[in-house]
């Protein structure tokens, strides 16, 4: 029998999130990210972005939370990600969803967590589910490439 998964409160994963995009470091983009991991004990796995003067070595906040659930050794108890972001010169109230680059690390994280993981994704000067967006991966990223390809 399998073990039911555990629900993940939407609201405190993206406040988790709004958290870590304070730890961000983006003196170039002003664009501040931040991500969070839900596992299934209930613990939280945070992420922010890192900017680099050579933009190509930037860090996104989800690369930075998946390399630290993998790093951990806990990526395989992943349920959920949120991630929020903005900018002075982006328009508020949007939700933030993660980029390519981002939704092919998502990707091989649902295959090493073995489930499907849902993405939320919320303005950061929100509150609560306030602008919240649910999506999957798939939908993100329809027609990726992972493991099968190979």
């Amino acid at each position: 029998m399998t073990a039911a998964v555990p629900a993940v409160d939407v609201a405190a994963l993206l406040e988790e999130a709004r958290t870590a995009r304070g730890h961000a470091y983006a003196p170039y983009s002003g664009f501040t990210v931040g991500a969070a991991i839900a596992l299934d004990d209930g613990t939280v796995v945070r992420g922010a972005n890192v900017e680099n003067a050579s933009y190509g070595l930037s860090l996104c906040a989800e690369a930075v939370a998946l390399a630290s659930a993998h790093a951990s050794g806990v990526m395989g108890r992943a349920l959920a990600l949120a991630v929020v972001g903005d900018s002075a010169s982006a328009p508020s109230g949007v939700a933030v969803t993660p980029c390519g680059r981002c939704r092919q690390m998502l990707v091989e994280a649902e295959h090493v967590a073995g489930r499907a993981l849902a993405i939320h994704s919320a303005p950061a000067s929100a509150s609560g589910l306030e602008g919240a967006v649910r999506h999957a991966v798939a939908d993100l990223l329809p027609h990726a490439f992972g493991p099968g390809n190979l």
